[in-house]
């Protein structure tokens, strides 16, 4: 079994992620995307044990009537330079209110811990063992001045520098 780093610490994952053709069984999985909507009236009963692993290039508009009952969606960062996932994270929180577990999969680094945290990640999947070692050690990055606005953490804008934000 593996783990996530959530919460400021790894932790057991006790939601794997099945291959399309492995069998749902007991507990809380993710299925792909693809799977979720092939099956959904299979899955659909299991409630909060679901879960569904985005890609960088899908849409949540497909999902919105399901998003109240999916217990966690999984966004795999592909590319270390893929920022898609930030924005479907960002979409899932503001736009359809999503109140579950989001976590990130792939390849993720230590520069990007914080901005995933920022943007609605719970959990991340980290791989990278230079970044793995930093976490475990309790080297969480937090940043005091940033380019992208999220509206948390009493941000404001920089005077005479509206891009930039410092909390």
């Amino acid at each position: 079994m593996s783990d996530i780093f959530r919460d400021g610490a790894f932790q057991p994952d006790t939601r794997p992620i099945l291959a399309d053709d492995a069998a749902v069984g007991a507990g809380a999985v993710f299925v792909s995307k693809a799977r979720f909507l092939a099956e959904r009236a299979a899955l659909r009963p299991r409630g909060a044990d679901v879960g569904v692993v985005l890609e960088p290039g899908d849409r949540l508009d497909d999902l919105a009537e399901d998003l109240a009952w999916i217990g966690a969606l999984a966004v795999d960062f592909p590319k270390f330079g893929d920022g898609r996932g930030y924005s479907l994270a960002r979409l899932a929180r503001d736009r359809y209110g999503f109140t579950g577990e989001i976590r990130a999969i792939g390849d993720i680094l230590l520069d990007q811990v914080e901005a995933l945290l920022r943007v609605g990640f719970d959990t991340l999947v980290i791989t990278h063992a230079p970044t793995r070692a930093r976490l475990a050690a309790g080297l969480v990055p937090n940043l005091a001045v940033r380019y992208q606005p999220v509206g948390v953490d009493g941000e404001t804008a920089v005077p005479g520098r509206p891009w930039v934000f410092r909390r």
